[in-house]
């Protein structure tokens, strides 16, 4: 059997097979309160229909102020739970575990309310300026994380992602791109990543399972983290019991990034290698063999398929029909699964 559609076990927790759907932002909750639509049961449970491994939501905020939009999902309110129950239940009749990217935006929310971040930097001149965090708003971001982490619990999801890259607030606490704090949040690399621990911590005091945690490995501007910056945020991560990394990158501070296929693998690779611990792949990754290739290499341990899950559901299917597996198919498909 192909390395692709051979399950791996985190925590407990058995995936059939090595495809994630990667979390993608949908800005599709039209009433703007956080709360599951039609269109999200549409969109996830078609992709565990397509037979996907894990399902992995978008970033879902754990506060208001951390929505990237006000059309974004959230998790920061006890009425959030029903509707992320049901979707849950769905994607488990189809055999696919589901996961949640736990999110705040930080400086990069556009909404009309305050936003808050490490510092007072905007991410560019048409961006609101945040306000910078005191230690209450840290506490209470921290306290908040821990409260999704309950109410992730409660909702049936099999794995947590802390959301840790492309510029939102984690990352801003880890790059010193956007952390200029001279306090205990700030300054050395030490310092840059405590906030990120004790997130950690604090959902750990409540979740038992999988903890994924997605980092930009690369924040393409010199004068940000370096790989070695990187290689001690795993470090510190694998100590604490993080399962997975899920290496993305940019979005940090604006960039011009040359997107190739597996443009974000080497770090990735090396991150596995060099801590170790397992990793997620994720950038362009488009076919069976490209996605084969990576896990026969032990470059990664999972793929997280974005773009290519969007543009067709049953791409598991063209998968393994590249790769010459075969994919059990729904009693209601095997007509045309063949």
């Amino acid at each position: 059997m192909t390395k692709l559609f051979t399950p791996i076990e985190f925590d407990n927790v058995q995936l059939k097979n090595r495809i994630v759907m990667s979390p993608m932002c949908m800005y599709s909750c039209v009433e703007q309160n956080g709360k599951i639509t039609p269109f999200h049961e549409t969109h996830y449970i078609s992709r565990a229909v397509g037979q996907a491994g894990l399902i992995m939501t978008e970033a879902t905020a754990v506060v208001p102020e951390g929505r990237i939009s006000h059309e974004d999902l959230g998790i920061w309110n006890d009425s959030h739970i029903d509707g992320l129950k049901r979707l849950n239940e769905q994607i488990h009749s189809y055999g696919a575990k589901t996961g949640i990217q736990l999110a705040h935006a930080g400086r990069k929310a556009r909404l009309d309310s305050d936003i808050f971040a490490p510092s007072a930097l905007a991410f560019n001149d048409s961006s609101k300026t945040p306000a910078e965090m005191a230690k209450a708003d840290i506490d209470y971001t921290i306290e908040a994380f821990k409260d999704a982490a309950r109410r992730t619990k409660e909702a049936g999801f099999d794995i947590i992602e802390i959301h840790g890259a492309h510029g939102y607030l984690v990352n801003q606490f880890l790059s010193p791109l956007t952390n200029k704090r001279n306090d205990e949040y700030g300054g050395s690399k030490e310092n840059r990543y405590r906030f990120l621990s004790q997130v950690i911590e604090a959902v750990k005091t409540i979740w038992s399972g999988p903890l994924f945690v997605r980092i930009s490995i690369d924040e393409y501007d010199s004068n940000g983290n370096t790989l070695n910056d990187i290689l001690f945020f795993a470090g510190q991560m694998k100590q604490q019991g993080v399962d997975l990394i899920d290496c993305s990158s940019g979005g940090v501070v604006p960039a011009s990034i040359k997107r190739y296929p597996g443009y974000q693998l080497k770090r990735c690779e090396t991150i596995k290698q060099e801590i170790p611990i397992a990793t997620g792949a994720v950038g362009l990754i488009t076919t069976g063999i490209q996605a084969e290739e990576i896990l026969q290499n032990d470059r990664a341990d999972l793929v997280l398929i974005g773009r290519a899950l969007l543009r067709n559901p049953y791409w598991p299917k063209a998968a393994a029909d590249e790769l010459n597996e075969t994919l059990p198919a729904l009693n209601q498909y095997e007509r045309g699964w063949k």
